[in-house]
Protein backbone atom coordinates (compact mmCIF):
# COMPACT_ATOMS: atom_id res chain seq x y z
CA UNK A 1 0.00 0.00 0.00
CA UNK A 2 1.13 3.28 -0.76
CA UNK A 3 1.97 5.97 1.71
CA UNK A 4 -0.97 7.89 0.16
CA UNK A 5 -3.18 5.06 0.64
CA UNK A 6 -2.09 4.90 4.06
CA UNK A 7 -2.71 8.72 5.09
CA UNK A 8 -6.11 8.50 3.45
CA UNK A 9 -7.17 5.28 5.21
CA UNK A 10 -6.32 6.28 8.92
CA UNK A 11 -7.59 9.73 8.00
CA UNK A 12 -11.09 7.96 7.06
CA UNK A 13 -10.75 5.69 10.49
CA UNK A 14 -9.55 8.82 12.45
CA UNK A 15 -12.74 11.10 10.96
CA UNK A 16 -15.19 8.45 11.92
CA UNK A 17 -14.19 8.61 15.26
CA UNK A 18 -14.53 11.73 15.52
CA UNK A 19 -18.11 11.47 14.27
CA UNK A 20 -18.75 8.89 17.38
CA UNK A 21 -17.19 11.93 19.84
CA UNK A 22 -18.91 14.42 18.40
CA UNK A 23 -22.22 12.22 18.63
CA UNK A 24 -21.52 12.09 22.10
CA UNK A 25 -20.61 15.87 22.33
CA UNK A 26 -24.00 16.48 21.09
CA UNK A 27 -25.67 13.97 23.53
CA UNK A 28 -23.91 15.06 26.67
CA UNK A 29 -23.60 19.13 25.74
CA UNK A 30 -19.88 19.41 25.81
CA UNK A 31 -18.51 22.54 25.15
CA UNK A 32 -15.69 22.40 22.73
CA UNK A 33 -13.16 25.12 22.29
CA UNK A 34 -9.77 24.15 19.70
CA UNK A 35 -7.13 27.03 18.70
CA UNK A 36 -4.91 26.59 16.23
CA UNK A 37 -1.98 29.09 16.24
CA UNK A 38 1.36 28.96 14.27
CA UNK A 39 3.37 30.51 11.44
CA UNK A 40 2.09 31.88 8.35
CA UNK A 41 1.40 28.36 5.86
CA UNK A 42 2.11 26.07 8.75
CA UNK A 43 -0.87 24.30 7.67
CA UNK A 44 -3.56 25.55 9.61
CA UNK A 45 -6.27 25.50 7.48
CA UNK A 46 -6.02 22.17 6.07
CA UNK A 47 -5.83 20.49 9.32
CA UNK A 48 -9.14 22.17 10.71
CA UNK A 49 -10.61 20.72 7.68
CA UNK A 50 -9.71 17.29 8.04
CA UNK A 51 -10.94 17.59 11.52
CA UNK A 52 -14.50 19.32 10.32
CA UNK A 53 -14.89 18.08 7.20
CA UNK A 54 -17.83 15.65 8.16
CA UNK A 55 -18.57 17.49 11.31
CA UNK A 56 -22.32 18.13 12.70
CA UNK A 57 -22.29 21.60 10.10
CA UNK A 58 -25.36 22.93 12.85
CA UNK A 59 -23.18 22.26 15.72
CA UNK A 60 -19.74 22.98 14.73
CA UNK A 61 -18.31 26.70 13.71
CA UNK A 62 -14.87 27.55 12.56
CA UNK A 63 -13.87 31.27 13.70
CA UNK A 64 -11.12 33.40 11.53
CA UNK A 65 -12.28 36.82 12.47
CA UNK A 66 -11.24 39.90 10.68
CA UNK A 67 -9.03 43.17 11.24
CA UNK A 68 -11.08 44.73 14.38
CA UNK A 69 -13.65 47.22 13.69
CA UNK A 70 -12.93 51.10 15.48
CA UNK A 71 -15.36 50.35 18.10
CA UNK A 72 -13.94 46.47 18.69
CA UNK A 73 -10.66 48.04 19.07
CA UNK A 74 -12.38 50.12 21.84
CA UNK A 75 -13.67 47.24 23.87
CA UNK A 76 -11.79 44.73 26.43
CA UNK A 77 -9.47 42.60 23.90
CA UNK A 78 -11.24 39.28 24.96
CA UNK A 79 -14.83 41.05 24.12
CA UNK A 80 -15.55 40.13 20.64
CA UNK A 81 -13.62 35.99 21.07
CA UNK A 82 -16.56 35.82 23.97
CA UNK A 83 -18.84 36.35 21.27
CA UNK A 84 -18.26 33.00 19.72
CA UNK A 85 -17.93 31.02 22.73
CA UNK A 86 -19.93 27.57 22.28
CA UNK A 87 -23.26 26.88 24.11
CA UNK A 88 -23.82 23.38 25.26
CA UNK A 89 -23.36 19.98 22.41
CA UNK A 90 -21.57 23.14 20.10
CA UNK A 91 -17.75 22.72 19.20
CA UNK A 92 -15.74 25.89 18.03
CA UNK A 93 -12.74 26.01 16.39
CA UNK A 94 -10.35 29.13 15.98
CA UNK A 95 -8.33 29.38 12.61
CA UNK A 96 -6.28 32.38 14.29
CA UNK A 97 -7.50 33.71 17.50
CA UNK A 98 -7.28 35.82 20.83
CA UNK A 99 -3.43 35.05 20.36
CA UNK A 100 -2.94 37.42 17.50
CA UNK A 101 -1.78 39.96 19.93
CA UNK A 102 1.04 37.58 21.29
CA UNK A 103 1.99 36.83 17.73
CA UNK A 104 1.03 39.45 14.63
CA UNK A 105 0.36 42.33 16.28
CA UNK A 106 3.59 43.22 18.09
CA UNK A 107 5.99 41.95 15.82
CA UNK A 108 4.08 43.89 12.95
CA UNK A 109 3.18 47.31 15.31
CA UNK A 110 -0.01 46.75 15.35
CA UNK A 111 -0.65 46.79 19.31
CA UNK A 112 1.59 49.01 21.91
CA UNK A 113 4.21 46.70 23.59
CA UNK A 114 1.86 47.69 26.94
CA UNK A 115 -1.06 45.90 25.21
CA UNK A 116 1.30 43.25 24.71
CA UNK A 117 2.35 42.66 27.95
CA UNK A 118 -1.06 43.11 29.62
CA UNK A 119 -2.27 40.53 27.33
CA UNK A 120 0.69 38.16 27.93
CA UNK A 121 -0.92 38.60 31.78
CA UNK A 122 -4.33 38.55 31.49
CA UNK A 123 -5.14 35.67 28.32
CA UNK A 124 -4.09 32.66 31.82
CA UNK A 125 -6.52 34.21 33.82
CA UNK A 126 -9.17 34.11 31.22
CA UNK A 127 -8.45 30.39 29.88
CA UNK A 128 -8.56 28.90 33.16
CA UNK A 129 -11.62 31.29 34.08
CA UNK A 130 -13.23 29.01 30.09
CA UNK A 131 -11.74 25.89 31.72
CA UNK A 132 -13.52 26.09 35.23
CA UNK A 133 -16.51 26.79 33.49
CA UNK A 134 -16.40 23.69 31.91
CA UNK A 135 -15.12 24.66 28.39
CA UNK A 136 -13.10 21.94 26.94
CA UNK A 137 -9.83 24.18 25.44
CA UNK A 138 -7.23 22.70 23.31
CA UNK A 139 -4.35 24.88 21.88
CA UNK A 140 -2.33 24.15 19.09
CA UNK A 141 0.77 25.25 17.85
CA UNK A 142 1.51 24.42 14.72
CA UNK A 143 5.35 24.89 13.88
CA UNK A 144 7.92 24.50 10.64
CA UNK A 145 11.16 25.67 9.57
CA UNK A 146 12.31 28.40 7.92
CA UNK A 147 12.97 26.57 4.49
CA UNK A 148 9.47 24.64 4.12
CA UNK A 149 7.58 28.50 5.39
CA UNK A 150 9.48 29.61 2.41
CA UNK A 151 8.98 26.98 -0.17
CA UNK A 152 5.24 27.11 0.89
CA UNK A 153 4.63 30.91 0.65
CA UNK A 154 6.48 30.93 -2.94
CA UNK A 155 3.88 27.76 -4.20
CA UNK A 156 1.08 30.19 -2.64
CA UNK A 157 1.80 32.52 -4.53
CA UNK A 158 2.49 30.98 -7.98
CA UNK A 159 -1.07 28.58 -7.39
CA UNK A 160 -4.18 30.77 -8.59
CA UNK A 161 -6.16 28.13 -6.93
CA UNK A 162 -4.55 29.93 -3.22
CA UNK A 163 -5.48 33.56 -4.45
CA UNK A 164 -7.18 33.36 -1.14
CA UNK A 165 -4.42 32.53 0.76
CA UNK A 166 -2.20 35.14 -0.16
CA UNK A 167 -1.83 38.23 2.28
CA UNK A 168 0.23 41.25 2.70
CA UNK A 169 1.78 39.60 5.50
CA UNK A 170 3.27 36.86 3.69
CA UNK A 171 5.67 39.36 2.46
CA UNK A 172 7.53 39.41 5.76
CA UNK A 173 6.94 36.29 7.29
CA UNK A 174 10.38 35.63 6.33
CA UNK A 175 11.72 38.92 7.11
CA UNK A 176 10.56 38.90 10.41
CA UNK A 177 11.16 35.02 11.27
CA UNK A 178 13.36 36.28 14.14
CA UNK A 179 10.94 38.30 15.42
CA UNK A 180 8.25 35.86 15.34
CA UNK A 181 10.45 33.04 17.23
CA UNK A 182 10.72 35.88 19.79
CA UNK A 183 7.16 36.18 20.65
CA UNK A 184 6.47 32.65 19.97
CA UNK A 185 9.07 31.57 22.78
CA UNK A 186 7.63 34.44 25.15
CA UNK A 187 4.05 33.45 23.98
CA UNK A 188 4.59 29.78 24.93
CA UNK A 189 6.65 30.67 28.34
CA UNK A 190 3.78 32.44 29.84
CA UNK A 191 0.50 30.96 28.62
CA UNK A 192 1.15 27.13 28.77
CA UNK A 193 -0.47 26.03 32.20
CA UNK A 194 -1.84 22.76 33.56
CA UNK A 195 -6.04 24.08 33.09
CA UNK A 196 -4.99 24.99 29.34
CA UNK A 197 -1.55 23.32 28.08
CA UNK A 198 -0.11 24.22 24.46
CA UNK A 199 0.16 21.36 22.20
CA UNK A 200 2.98 21.60 19.51
CA UNK A 201 2.83 19.90 16.62
CA UNK A 202 6.24 19.47 13.87
CA UNK A 203 3.87 20.66 10.55
CA UNK A 204 6.85 20.82 8.28
CA UNK A 205 5.59 16.81 6.81
CA UNK A 206 1.66 18.13 6.76
CA UNK A 207 0.06 14.81 6.21
CA UNK A 208 1.77 13.57 9.46
CA UNK A 209 0.60 16.87 11.27
CA UNK A 210 -2.71 16.18 10.47
CA UNK A 211 -2.88 12.79 11.42
CA UNK A 212 -1.12 13.31 14.54
CA UNK A 213 -3.77 16.25 15.80
CA UNK A 214 -7.10 14.39 15.05
CA UNK A 215 -5.00 11.72 17.35
CA UNK A 216 -4.73 13.77 19.84
CA UNK A 217 -7.84 15.18 19.93
CA UNK A 218 -9.42 11.27 19.97
CA UNK A 219 -7.03 10.41 22.70
CA UNK A 220 -8.38 13.63 24.75
CA UNK A 221 -12.33 12.81 24.51
CA UNK A 222 -13.06 9.29 22.75
CA UNK A 223 -13.96 6.02 24.89
CA UNK A 224 -11.56 3.16 25.54
CA UNK A 225 -13.88 1.15 23.01
CA UNK A 226 -13.23 3.89 20.18
CA UNK A 227 -9.59 4.23 20.97
CA UNK A 228 -9.16 0.47 20.51
CA UNK A 229 -8.56 1.35 16.47
CA UNK A 230 -6.94 4.66 17.15
CA UNK A 231 -2.83 4.77 17.06
CA UNK A 232 -1.79 6.74 19.95
CA UNK A 233 -0.01 10.36 18.89
CA UNK A 234 4.01 10.05 17.71
CA UNK A 235 5.91 12.11 20.42
CA UNK A 236 8.27 12.45 17.19
CA UNK A 237 5.55 15.28 15.79
CA UNK A 238 3.41 16.11 18.49
CA UNK A 239 4.33 16.59 22.48
CA UNK A 240 3.32 19.23 24.94
CA UNK A 241 4.85 22.04 25.39
CA UNK A 242 7.67 21.98 27.75
CA UNK A 243 10.69 24.97 27.95
CA UNK A 244 13.23 22.56 26.71
CA UNK A 245 11.45 22.33 23.66
CA UNK A 246 12.25 25.46 22.50
CA UNK A 247 16.72 24.91 22.56
CA UNK A 248 16.72 20.97 21.86
CA UNK A 249 15.52 21.47 17.95
CA UNK A 250 11.79 20.37 18.58
CA UNK A 251 10.52 23.75 17.80
CA UNK A 252 12.15 25.40 15.14
CA UNK A 253 14.72 28.49 15.02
Amino acid sequence: MSKTADYETELRTLQLALIDVQKQAIKEGWKTVTVFEGRDSAGKDGTIARITEHAHRRATQVVALPKPSDREQSQWYFQRYVDWLPACGEAVVFNRSWYNRAGVEPVMGFCTPEEHQQFLRDVPAFELMLVQNGLILTKFWLDISRDVQAERLEARRNDPLKAFKVSDLDGVAQDKWDAYTDARDEMLMRTHSAPAPWICVRADHKKAARLNVLRWLLHGTADKKTLKSIPKPDPDVIFSFEPAALKDGRLAR
